[in-house]
């Protein structure tokens, strides 16, 4: 493997995937890479009956469309299988079973350190998403050992599961999907209050009907370059119920409880008072970005989050991200979005090169060293 690349892209999802394809089309080199051995684990991970939300219509990346039914709703796997597939038709240069372990700065360049070893980049573009660091809380380390734990990342299937009760932590769609795909095996509480409701059913009709304007207001409204938008961004904590809704909820026997505060004799304690006697805890609790291996603080602001606008962090020329929550856009985060910021990203890098080459040329023929430059 070389050592020395213009880009590196770390991470083979469908947001690194997609400015692979737009940085390929400008004639660049660079190379994606990616801890997990198969294009599109980040996907089969999931659970087994995980469907997107979008439909197929709205799932492709840039330059192809996503082989299914324009109306329907792709499941978990056969999203991985695209991924793969996108990758294959444009030849990307994805390297897996390659962990990324640090990222750093030598003068003008990064040091990529890696299982591979030490690379060098004049770019690298964070695409590591916004599920890899599950949250759960401290006092979880409290229950009796006994308790089945997992996170909703590491849930599969109610086969992984003890016989008995199955408290499900976290209200948003992954609580409540997972809930509903236990019903029939446990008997299952949820904790937690959604962040509201779609106010139609999903399905098909939503998606010609309905999915339009939404996808147009989280593209074009609830923008970083908005009013509304930067009003209303940093209050969205989380999406709506979209498929499985509380009145569904209500009809499969889930019993709602009140929030988890701790735990109570090995047992989750709630709010009300309560301790509840159950067999499993699943944490649909949600994830947190994790950035301390790029050791790059003028990059990260006193929160932890990285300083950038639509994905360039100005502070560190040559350093990228891509496909974070709200990085430019409601939807820069799912598959609906990540095309147009990967694009964004892929124009600012070609234009750097561009003005470099320039620079270089004109230091060339006064005889000077070539400067380095940066936009």
């Amino acid at each position: 493997m070389d050592r020395h690349f213009e880009t590196i892209i770390v991470g083979a999802g469908q947001a690194g995937l997609a400015v692979g394809y737009h940085l390929a089309r400008s004639g660049q080199s660079f190379v994606i890479l990616d801890a997990s051995t198969r294009l599109g684990d980040s996907w089969r991970v999931r659970w087994d009956s995980l469907r997107v939300f979008t439909p197929a219509k709205y799932n492709g990346l840039p330059g192809m469309r996503f082989p299914a039914p324009s109306l329907s709703f792709p499941t978990k796997d056969e999203v991985a299988d695209y991924m793969a597939a996108y990758a294959a038709r444009f030849e990307l240069p994805v390297r897996g079973g390659i962990k990324v372990d640090s990222v750093s700065r030598d003068g003008d360049q990064f040091e990529v350190a890696s299982s591979a070893g030490m690379l060098r980049a004049a770019n690298v573009v964070i695409a590591t998403g916004a599920c890899h660091t599950p949250k759960i809380p401290d006092f979880a380390s409290q229950l009796d050992p006994a308790i089945v734990q997992l996170h909703s990342i590491a849930y599969k299937s109610p086969s992984q599961l003890r016989d008995g009760p199955v408290l499900v932590v976290g209200a948003g769609n992954s609580g409540a999907e997972i809930a509903y795909d236990i019903r029939h095996a446990h008997n299952v509480l949820l904790s937690g209050t959604p962040a509201g409701q779609l106010p139609v059913r999903h399905g098909a009709a939503a998606a010609a009907l309905v999915l339009p304007l939404i996808k147009f207001l989280g593209t074009h409204v609830l923008t970083v370059d908005t009013p509304v938008g930067r009003n209303v961004l940093p209050k969205m904590k989380g999406a709506p119920l979209i498929r499985v809704k509380l009145k569904d909820l209500e009809g499969a026997g889930i019993e709602r409880v009140a929030r988890v505060t701790g735990a109570r004799e090995g047992r989750p304690a709630l709010a009300d008072g309560r301790a509840l006697d159950v067999a499993n805890v699943i944490w649909c609790t949600g994830f947190r970005s994790d950035f301390e291996w790029i050791r790059l603080p003028d990059a990260f602001g006193p929160d932890g989050k990285p300083i950038q606008y639509r994905g360039v962090a100005a502070s560190e020329p040559g350093l990228y991200f891509v496909g974070m929550e709200h990085l430019y856009a409601a939807v820069s985060d799912v598959l609906p979005g990540v095309g147009r910021d990967a694009a964004y990203i892929a124009r600012h890098i070609a234009r750097n090169r561009t003005l470099a080459g320039q620079a270089g040329a004109e230091d060339a023929s006064a005889g000077r060293e070539p400067a380095e430059v940066h936009a």
